[in-house]
């Protein structure tokens, strides 16, 4: 099934533990940027990768200062 413009990927917060469900946007291949948990309020750094050949969406989340 090919990727959808927005692609919903769950998460664990790097801070309080908790699983939450995001939004990627799937049209840039590449992207870091920082969005606040939903439960907690705590800045989580997120950097995804698109791999368009598998069409895989790799997420990976941390602490902004790690």
């Amino acid at each position: 099934m090919p990727l959808q413009p927005l692609e919903s990927v769950n998460i664990v917060c790097p801070y309080c533990g908790e699983v939450i469900d995001i939004e990627i946007d799937t049209s840039i291949s590449e992207q870091q940027y920082v969005e606040d948990c939903h439960v907690c309020c705590a800045p989580i750094v997120f950097r995804v990768e698109i791999d368009d050949a598998s069409e895989h969406v790799n997420v990976e989340v941390h602490r902004e200062n790690e």
